[in-house]
């Protein structure tokens, strides 16, 4: 079983911050080159801050929900791996709380640009890459409303039902040329976008951890191993997929 991403090139969108930092510093113990994507200067201090003697890590700053900027952001991540893409996680995303009735539809489109619509043409331009060479793995960051709907966060859950699907379609058509799609889809993790839970309704937050049979909320670290095999060899017969890491949420 080859576990192992030396030699390989991966790009992580939103890899400066939150779960997918954790995704980006697990390829980088795992021996792969490194460009991390966001829209803020705290991207090249993430990348200055995981980056090694051995390990150099490129920050690539754009903001990928703001359609016209994608297919530059996306060459200078090819200009720092030298024109070569294995790896590509789709992790940037964003989030918004409101009652559907009033949620403002700035917010919406705001949302489905991210978390949606950059994930496929982010795919898009790194598939045909990877077509070219016959090899290569794309990893979305779904979610547990890819599963089940939920409360106050309509286009949250609308993009991450997209996700799933997109996911499956893209693999349809490119498996069989060496281009493998799968999703993962966290459940209930501690980060930036559920603090307002934990912090807000402790009543809520209660309830969801005594459902997760783990007995606690995730953490970037709990993702880590999932990333890994699905950007290496040892997961070659794996595609389409949406897996859950939920510490068993999804079965009670």
């Amino acid at each position: 079983m080859n576990l192992d991403l030396t030699g390989k090139k991966a790009v992580v969108t939103g890899g400066g911050r939150g779960l997918c930092k954790s995704i980006a510093q697990a390829y980088l113990e795992a021996g792969a080159e490194l460009v991390i994507t966001g829209s803020s200067g705290k991207t090249r201090e993430a990348a200055l801050e995981m980056a090694s003697r051995h390990y150099p890590v490129t920050a690539v700053i754009g903001d990928l929900s703001d359609p016209e900027n994608i297919p530059e952001i996306y060459a200078e991540c090819m200009r720092a791996l030298n024109g070569r893409i294995d790896i590509l996680v789709n992790g940037a995303g964003t989030q918004f709380r409101s009652p559907a009735e009033t949620f403002p539809y700035d917010q919406w489109d705001k949302i489905l640009k991210l978390n949606l619509s950059a994930v496929f043409r982010m795919s898009q331009l790194a598939g045909r890459d990877m077509l070219a060479q016959g090899y290569g793995r794309i990893i979305n960051i779904a979610s547990m409303t890819s599963f089940f709907g939920s409360e106050q966060i309509p286009a949250y859950s609308a993009s991450k039902g997209g996700i799933a699907q997109l996911t499956k379609a893209l693999s349809n058509e490119w498996a069989k040329k060496g281009v493998l799609v799968n999703a993962i889809a966290p459940g209930y993790m501690e980060t930036a976008l559920t603090e307002t839970i934990k912090t807000g309704n402790p009543a809520q937050y209660q309830q969801i951890t005594e459902r997760i049979p783990a007995g606690r909320w995730g953490t970037g670290e709990d993702l880590k191993g999932i990333s890994v095999l699905l950007a290496s060899d040892a997961a070659s017969y794996i595609t389409g997929a949406v897996i859950p890491v939920d510490g068993g949420y999804l079965g009670k």
